[in-house]
């Protein structure tokens, strides 16, 4: 039996259906799923242990029978780790079959088979009764449902559920207790994220998008790892509120709720972005606590635990306000039984308005549905936007006849203010078309800029009105790009329009260039390692299934990764490993280069980093990968608006630094693909 999988085609610019084997997607998930993550989370784990011991001694002490039912089990840790404690059965339940699969082999593995009963179910539909799944209803709850915003994996409706049928009255849950902090900032790196903002091109003010009033942008949650986002980048204006618990051990709820902290404003600035966290309390004292904080709360930074599967939430207010120190506001969050939103009020607004709970934020601009959080931060960088200005300004011509080829660009419109004759922009989506209309009605251009929803190589000269192009510009950005030589579709672009390019026309990028460089992760490495045994558990089983799939073709190749997340050090110097001339077509051969890097640092190598750098002019380059030098220690700056591409090693390799070891590459570019092969070794002279 077959499946059909979705997968960029770099040769199109689309989303291709391709026919895989039915047992494709499983192999992906768990390749990709970063299991291996949460088990090398120590203290993760440790907070876990201990709660359960606490919930299963207390239970025992009342002289019952600790019955444990562990939803989410995974691999079966906190099953084992309950047996190991004193409990007397677990129901261990676990939807995903081949994670299932692996529980059971671990489980028997480590000697539990008798004590663990693995469920491949939904937690929801579970039985009890003499005949059921479980025999009889548990008296410990012990469950990892969660995610960056605590809820957004349906663990309110799972424990609902779970109280109402499955665990008796009064029974102990691991953990007891989730509270979730929230705190309003002023933020202008956080806010480019959200908003499109206003740029100055040529002495011009462009202005956002119109809607009748301010977009209130897009409800989801923006999850990343915020220790990476240094506190002089923002301004907090008020205290870090608790906004609510739930108290997992009693019947939860997962109906709508909305909370509200009042509180007084400790400056004055803008307020746009909350910052947002959780903790659990792993018993009723609250004395084991397993927090979600980032590492610049701590008194010593270097101290707090790595978790990639539980990180920060920021959410963007539906409206940025003026707030004034010692202004009395109140921030509330509403939730439903997947997500989270906030707002905020002053006192003048409480008292006008309604006590009917903020709606949920909803965009009106389309620009959210079009645009992701990193493509607003990229179009609202000035630095990178004064590039591409002063490449356009030394290539147009009064007679300048401009097509533009990205998604959602606002190259187009910056080639008009810069007196382009004509200007054309090709868009793949009616909805994208309708933004960049909207910011050309927005600032009384419109019709400026002639948009045209039709793929390239149906585009005529009757399309262009019988001229011929005289500059062909791109970011290059295509929203179904994945990996950073996915926007190499710009070259393909460029050869279905080459009849209609004029002999001197420019091409903006010229060229492009793949680089490479060998990296030590700081904590990245964690989703790709092995486990062996965690916490005194053998869990090889898994290991085993994780590297099965990435036996599995794509899982054999790099993978994006916004690196400006995930600090590391290069051991090589930056290299450039493969130049695209987009001046010409894209040749019918494949392109290949082969090479070896020696490692110039101290370090363990985890794998390589890829990115491009796109070069406007002969001066005038844009990298979507590293923004500086690298350090002499190795420390590397990435760009935040762009994935970089990582290729992990098997095994780790160790340098001396001293040039005796070094990484060889072998990179080929198949214009029939429009995709890259690449392979990658380690040597010792």
């Amino acid at each position: 039996m077959k499946t059909f999988c979705g997968r960029a085609n770099p040769t199109t610019g689309a989303l291709d259906w391709v026919e895989e084997s039915e047992e494709y997607d499983y192999h992906q998930e768990i390749a990709r799923s970063c299991y291996a993550d949460m088990l090398h989370d120590h203290d993760r784990n440790l907070k876990y242990y201990q709660g359960i011991r606490a919930a299963v001694g207390r239970v025992k002490a009342r002289g019952e029978k600790v019955i444990v039912l562990d939803i989410g089990t995974g691999t079966g840790l906190l099953s084992m780790m309950a047996l190991t404690a004193g409990a007397d059965f677990c129901f261990a339940v676990e939807v995903f079959k081949p994670m299932a699969e692996a529980a059971q082999s671990i489980v028997k593995k480590n000697g539990f088979s008798e004590k663990i009963k693995i469920i491949n179910k939904h937690s929801t539909d579970v039985t009890v009764g003499p005949d059921g799944d479980m025999q009889m209803k548990a008296n410990v709850l012990i469950t990892e449902l969660f995610d960056t915003e605590l809820i957004g994996e349906g663990a309110l409706p799972s424990y609902a559920h779970a109280h109402q049928n499955l665990v008796q009255e009064g029974c102990e849950a691991v953990p007891h207790r989730a509270t979730v902090y929230a705190q309003l900032v002023e933020s202008e790196l956080l806010w480019s994220w959200a908003q499109l903002q206003p740029v100055e091109v040529e002495g011009t003010r462009l202005v956002p998008l119109p809607t009748g009033g301010p977009c209130a942008g897009a409800h989801a949650v923006c999850d990343i790892q915020l220790s990476q986002v240094p506190p002089h980048s923002f301004t907090p204006l008020g205290p870090l509120c608790t906004m609510f618990s739930v108290n997992f051990s009693k019947p939860v709820s997962s109906a709508f709720q909305s909370h509200s902290s009042q509180f007084v404003a400790q400056a004055g600035g803008r307020a746009q972005v909350v910052l947002s966290w959780w903790d659990l309390d792993m018993d009723p004292s609250g004395s084991i606590v397993c927090t979600m904080a980032p590492s610049w709360t701590y008194k010593q930074p270097k101290t707090a635990p790595w978790r990639d599967h539980w990180m920060q939430s920021v959410y963007f207010l539906p409206v940025e306000s003026s707030v004034s120190d010692g202004e009395e506001l109140r921030l509330t969050v509403c939730h439903d039984d997947y997500s989270l939103w906030y707002s905020l009020q002053s006192p003048s607004q409480q008292s006008s308005q309604s006590e009917a709970a903020p709606s949920r934020p909803c965009c009106t601009c389309q620009a959210h549905l079009v645009w992701n959080r990193p493509r607003f931060g990229e179009l609202n960088d000035r630095r990178r936007t004064e590039s591409y200005v002063s490449a356009l300004r030394s290539v147009l011509r009064e007679d300048s006849v401009c097509l533009g080829v990205s998604d959602g660009s606002l190259l187009p419109v910056f080639a008009h203010v810069l007196g382009a004759k004509k200007v054309y922009g090709l868009e793949n989506s009616r909805m994208s078309e309708q933004v960049i209309e909207q910011v050309l009605e927005a600032n009384s251009m419109k019709g400026a800029v002639e948009l045209l929803e039709i793929r390239p190589e149906q585009l005529s000269s009757k399309d262009l009105g019988g001229e011929q192009i005289s500059v062909l510009m791109g970011e290059p950005y295509f929203s179904t790009s994945l990996l950073p030589w996915h926007s190499l579709f710009f070259w393909y672009c460029r050869t279905a329009l080459a009849g209609l390019l004029r002999p001197d026309a420019a091409i903006l990028p010229r060229s492009a260039t793949l680089h490479m460089a060998a990296v030590e992760f700081q904590d990245l490495w964690r989703i790709r390692a092995p486990c062996g045994t965690c916490e005194g558990f053998d869990v090889t089983p898994m290991d085993e299934m994780v590297q099965r799939s990435l036996d599995f073709r794509e899982s054999l190749e790099a993978e994006p990764h916004p690196l400006w997340e995930y600090p590391c050090r290069a051991l090589t110097p930056p290299t450039v490993v493969m130049t695209f001339d987009f001046t010409q077509c894209v040749p019918q051969q494949p392109i290949s280069s082969q090479g070896s890097l020696p490692f110039t640092r101290i370090g363990r190598c985890h794998g390589v980093a890829l990115w491009m750098e796109y070069h406007l002019t002969d001066d005038i380059t844009v990298s979507a990968g590293l923004i500086g030098p690298v350090s002499e220690q190795g420390e590397c700056e990435w760009s935040r608006h762009r994935k970089q591409g990582v290729y992990f090693f098997r095994s780790p390799g160790e340098s001396s630094g001293d040039g005796r070891a070094s990484v060889s590459y072998s990179f080929t570019f198949e214009p029939s693909l429009g995709d890259i092969k690449m392979d990658f070794s380690i040597k010792v002279q």
